[in-house]
């Protein structure tokens, strides 16, 4: 496995860390409790030792399931644990708040679900408009000083959103949307994290599937599966984007006897000091991670790919579908854990 170093951490990070937002169930057509033990468990000992969580997936059922994975086979020692903060579920909809009695509250219940004294990299979910970003950074700030978290990252945070928090605390990772078809971080944040040497930590890096090859234009989503209500999975985009599939995949093979998937995850692993968030709720769909290793991508495939997508998606369009409300109206009312409707995830 290839590995990197987060600042404030003991053990290198794999490069490829497992993303957790579909064992969630919610917004993904649900989930299989034993299923999703046995896929965190199956990672950690093929040597993923970065877990991507978040209270929102499934509104704490995540963070639980990593939690129960974890505090068997001395699991727990070898693996960095990331999670979240800063998103809050009212009257079946979620909301930002990074206020500091959120974080309070949040850092307490995420402890407990994981069932651990520590979390190793603790991530702001969403930039939240109605708190500084300063007072947001000054508390997380505390809980590194108090030995609650080891480490600190920020997700869908612009650079000047990223400069603003430094200034009161450290970050020590980065994570954007990033893969072949959402490319907006390569702009300025990669280069933003590569000149403070920050790791970036590349959610999507499948595109909600799209890179694996098994979608095909008569795939069907149940509504409550977000792809049911991304433009990409929608027509007259979808064919586009799966022709510019169809012709990585012929790439990848062609050049270097590897999947689309592998080829996918390989890109996002060579523009940088990256890590690849690979999403899975079933063991089976970790077996191709072995084929992203030791090997890269040259530049003069590198081109061929710009090459494919300039001429095969026509409409390209970004993950903003996924941006949650700002803040409700009035914040008020009981967290409840099973919202049985949400209009917006991340």
């Amino acid at each position: 496995m290839e590995t990197i170093n987060i600042g404030g951490l003991p053990l290198a990070a794999s490069r490829i860390a497992l993303g957790t937002w579909a064992i969630g169930g919610w917004m993904w057509g649900g989930s299989n409790a034993r299923e999703a033990v046995r896929t965190i468990q199956t990672a950690v000992d093929q040597e993923i030792n970065l877990i991507d969580t978040a209270p929102a997936y499934g509104f704490g059922r995540s963070e639980e399931l990593v939690g129960r994975a974890l505090e068997t086979g001395g699991r727990r020692a070898r693996t960095i644990i990331a999670t979240k903060v800063g998103i809050e579920w009212i009257d079946g909809k979620i909301y930002r708040n990074s206020s500091p009695k959120r974080i309070r509250q949040e850092v307490e219940d995420s402890l407990r679900r994981l069932r651990t004294d520590y979390i190793d990299l603790y991530q702001v979910h969403w930039p939240d408009p109605s708190v500084p970003i300063e007072e947001t950074a000054n508390e997380i700030g505390k809980l590194l000083v108090e030995g609650k978290i080891r480490a600190i990252g920020v997700s869908n945070y612009n650079v000047e959103q990223i400069a603003r928090f430094e200034t009161v605390a450290p970050v020590h990772a980065i994570q954007p949307p990033y893969n072949l078809f959402e490319r907006a971080a390569e702009k300025f944040t990669i280069p933003y994290a590569e000149s403070r040497a920050v790791a970036v930590l590349a959610y999507g890096s499948l595109c909600r599937g799209l890179l694996t090859g098994s979608i095909t234009s008569a795939t069907n989503f149940p509504s409550d599966d977000l792809r049911a209500q991304d433009p990409k999975f929608q027509q007259p985009r979808l064919s586009q984007y799966l022709s510019a599939v169809a012709e990585l995949e012929s790439l990848a093979k062609s050049r270097f006897g590897k999947s689309v998937l592998a080829l996918a995850v390989r890109w996002v692993l060579d523009r940088g000091n990256t890590v690849a968030l690979w999403g899975a709720r079933r063991p089976e769909q970790l077996a191709p991670v072995g084929e992203v290793l030791g090997w890269h991508i040259d530049r003069d495939t590198m081109e061929t790919i710009d090459r494919i997508l300039t001429a095969t998606i026509r409409n390209p369009v970004g993950p903003e579908f996924m941006a949650p409300s700002d803040v409700p109206a009035v914040r008020s009312g009981a967290v409840k854990t099973q919202p049985r409707t949400a209009s917006v995830t991340m």
